[in-house]
């Protein structure tokens, strides 16, 4: 199996206290963040990566009078910004990000891009934790402003930025910002809805990263979780995949989860029922015959051989399907539910006709 060019990512918060440090702030959790971020950014950059995409949500900032674009790339040379006094400033890879422009719109998508949009907290503050100093490729999701897009459309954005990059043959992390449940502006600031992060967190453990795109929009909203858009595009381009770090680090005013993701993707495991292999054709083909048909079956009870001489099997099939070993079949690969139906049939035939086992 080939390594997957998506070599890590993370999911991260980006509240602007993290820069004010208000009297209102617990400091000790404050840290634990700073902490756990600096940590899940050595693993990432230890990995080498020709290229970070850090995906984040526009704060009604740049992206809301005059267009408001569910998806906006950064292709000009140098985005910058600055909050609370710190100033930001990263490259921008422009060249891979105008080629990832034209492969999204020949994968379907029709994604906005520009050349001066700025870095403001949501990126910055994540950008400052994990400590990237290399340039990044900033992704802007419209996560506050009606119509949003979808968790559905927001994975398959991922899943497409994954193939452009791999396409481009780029060893590529990548970074969601936001998140989990918050209300800034409203009267249930006070009340993020820790219950239901933990719930989404318990999931995500498990690497069932595309159970995201189950929460709708009256959801999110709901939860204070408008911003899980960012980390639903993440998942599309990171994939089924456990988590190495999660941690939760709720405060009174907002819920901060930090996920990181710095080993490889396990290999699917084997399914239940597998494809045909085309060595197991043939085999497969007399079974089927004693799973559904009734004549089949009669023949193969009174002459098990005549009815194994029909077909073109090696000595191994042969005896397998003479003993109607269920174990072998298994052990072969066989699709199980072939075996399972033709050895029922058989033994109950059998059992009729007062011939036992």
């Amino acid at each position: 199996m080939p390594q997957d060019l998506i070599v890590g990512g993370a999911m991260l918060p980006h509240a602007p206290q993290f820069f004010t440090m208000p009297d209102t702030e617990d400091k000790d959790t404050v840290q634990r963040v700073r902490d756990v971020a600096a940590s899940i950014g050595e693993r990432l950059q230890a990995l080498q990566p020709d290229l970070w995409i850090m995906i984040a949500n526009d704060h009604a900032q740049q992206f809301f009078h005059q267009c408001a674009p569910p998806f906006t790339l950064h292709v000009g040379g140098v985005a910058k910004g600055e909050f609370a006094g710190r100033g930001f400033r990263y490259q921008v890879p422009s060249d891979v990000s105008f080629a990832i422009v034209e492969d999204l719109y020949r994968a379907g998508f029709d994604p906005a891009f520009t050349s001066s949009a700025e870095i403001d907290y949501a990126l910055g503050i994540p950008l400052t934790h994990l400590g990237v100093s290399a340039p990044v490729l900033p992704v802007y999701v419209n996560a506050y402003l009606p119509p949003q897009p979808t968790t559905e459309r927001c994975y398959a954005f991922g899943v497409a930025l994954a193939n452009a990059v791999r396409r481009l043959g780029l060893r590529t992390v990548v970074v969601a910002s936001g998140g989990m449940s918050h209300f800034p502006g409203t009267d249930r600031y006070s009340q993020p809805d820790l219950d239901f992060d933990n719930r989404v967190l318990d999931t995500l453990r498990t690497g069932n990263l595309k159970s995201l795109i189950g929460y709708g929009e009256s959801r999110l909203d709901d939860t204070g979780n408008i911003e899980l858009r960012c980390w639903a595009l993440a998942a599309g381009a990171l994939g089924e995949r456990v988590p190495d770090v999660v941690q939760m680090d709720p405060s009174w005013h907002h819920n901060y989860a930090s996920v990181g993701f710095f080993s490889p993707p396990q290999p699917a495991p084997r399914p239940h029922y597998p494809r045909i292999a085309p060595e197991l054709a043939e085999l497969t083909r007399a079974l089927h015959g004693l799973a559904y048909d009734r004549a089949n079956q009669r023949a193969f009870v009174a002459d098990p051989q005549a009815y194994a001489a029909r077909f073109e099997l090696s000595e191994g099939h042969r005896g397998a399907l003479l003993a109607m070993d269920q174990l072998k079949f298994s052990e072969m690969g066989l699709h199980p539910l072939i075996g399972f139906l033709a050895n029922m049939n058989i033994r109950h035939l059998r059992a009729e006709s007062g011939g036992g086992q």
